[in-house]
């Protein structure tokens, strides 16, 4: 999917809603069309598209691992999308670490 809208619309970057829109879905946009902010971070690439977080949000999320997959009909907010499918996102907070207490504590 993202492909096609590659080859439909030019280079283009995804950034991960906080909630706004269509949930917390992902949003695709012509690449530069969403200005990057001091606060973004970039997370990995899918298919050559980089895909943001707002850094503050990801520490809130706890630093989850997202899978991203294709819903089913377009996009309900701002995002690109294709009449058949739009981004999503899946994700778990990753495993904090085990908690430990001082020796004598009890």
């Amino acid at each position: 999917m993202i492909e096609r809208l590659t080859e439909e619309n030019g280079a283009l970057a995804i950034f991960q809603s906080g909630g706004c829109c269509d949930g917390t879905s992902p949003i695709v946009l012509r690449d530069g069309e969403l200005p990057l902010s001091s606060g973004d971070v970039e997370l990995g690439r899918l298919a050559g598209a980089p895909f943001y977080i707002d850094a503050d949000q990801y520490e809130r999320w706890g630093r989850p691992d997202f899978v991203v997959d294709v819903g089913s009909g377009p996009a309900q907010g701002f995002s690109l999308s294709t009449r058949d499918g739009h981004l999503v996102t899946l994700s778990e907070p990753t495993e904090a670490p085990a908690a430990t207490s001082a020796p004598g504590a009890g």
